[in-house]
């Protein structure tokens, strides 16, 4: 279940970075007069992140609701999970070092990102245990 719920966490995620991640940031960044190489390679890096929350978000639900499972459903999970907690760990680096005011809240994204990498470790060793519950009965 904790899978799921990071499952859903990320889909949310994934819907808020298209619907307000396009007009806060990706709109006026393509707008903004700066170095047309350095503008591009900004708007790669929009969809490069686009891709990786659509195929996490897939991947997690798909091994969390049983369509995907086995022996490295566990692994793929936690590599998801710690993926997550880094980029929170990242962001929040980026949030204190920040003059923005109400930085944290502003750059809200570390909380998603924890909720998502703690779900799914707690998951993955739900997982693992179910696994070898299972070869230990056959």
């Amino acid at each position: 279940m904790l899978i799921v719920i990071a499952g859903i966490v990320w889909a949310m995620t994934t819907i808020g970075h298209f619907a307000v991640g396009t007009s806060q940031f990706l709109d006026p960044m393509l707008a903004a007069s700066f170095d047309e190489v350095a503008q591009k390679v900004m708007h790669c890096v929009f969809h490069y992140v686009s891709t990786y929350l659509i195929l996490s978000s897939a991947a997690l639900l798909l091994i969390g609701f049983g369509k995907l499972r086995n022996s490295g459903a566990a692994l793929m999970v936690r590599f998801i999970a710690v993926n997550y907690a880094v980029f929170g760990i990242w962001q929040l680096g980026l949030v204190f070092s920040s003059d923005i005011p109400s930085a944290p809240t502003k750059l809200f994204q570390w909380t998603f990102f924890f909720i998502i990498a703690a779900c799914a470790w707690l998951g993955a060793a739900r997982l693992t245990e179910s696994t070898s519950e299972e070869s230990d009965s056959v």
